[in-house]
């Protein structure tokens, strides 16, 4: 397995999980703890995917992320939301929804 295949095979196993730590990752893919966390570095400028310390903390997912998904541009999502301002009623909230839907979810 290379390095690249490795990394997306621990996105997608992350995208499942929504989080785990960096030991459990390492054991499962028979790596060390340094390119597990080397992985993660590499992941996170791509992906949404961040680190937290201390109890409950290790590798995350953001919430509403996941592989395949489609995301809307960011000219796509402006457009959107210029037009978002002439709308109302029901209109509004079917704009709203897709916004929320196909909106890229936050970075941390």
């Amino acid at each position: 397995m290379t390095a690249n295949d490795r990394r997306m095979q621990l996105l997608e196993v992350l995208c499942e999980r929504r989080q785990d730590n960096v030991m459990n990752l390492a054991n499962e893919f028979n790596v060390s703890r340094n390119t597990i966390k080397n992985d993660i570095v590499i992941l996170s400028c791509s992906y949404p995917i961040y680190t937290t310390q201390g109890k409950g903390g290790g590798v995350h997912v953001v919430e509403g992320f996941s592989i395949g998904k489609k995301y809307l541009t960011s000219k796509q999502r402006d457009l959107l939301e210029r037009l978002k301002e002439g709308l109302n009623g029901e209109d509004l909230a079917t704009m709203q929804a897709i916004l929320k839907t196909f909106g890229e979810p936050k970075r941390r």
